[in-house]
């Protein structure tokens, strides 16, 4: 898992770096991530309902941010490990 994935997911999207989230779909090694950068990309250039590709960016923002708080979780597991 490498969070500075879903950083740059989050910060290309809010900048609306389409070229930069091109990237890191192909870039990137999580296979979901990479799918759901796809499919809000292809919603935002070739859907004519809004609706669609709102719901596909609700889907990757959603995701980048369970991917985030379980990678927080893990994070927290590894200190308590090592201090025990």
């Amino acid at each position: 898992m490498n969070r500075m994935d879903y950083d740059r997911a989050l910060y290309y999207t809010h900048r609306s770096q389409w070229d930069n989230l091109l990237i890191l779909m192909v870039r990137t090694q999580d296979d979901v991530l990479s799918k759901r950068i796809e499919q809000f990309l292809h919603a935002y250039n070739f859907s004519n309902d809004y609706t669609v590709v709102e719901r596909k960016l609700y889907n990757l923002l959603r995701y980048v941010d369970h991917a985030n708080s379980l990678g927080i979780q893990q994070d927290a597991e590894e200190i308590s490990m090592a201090t025990t």
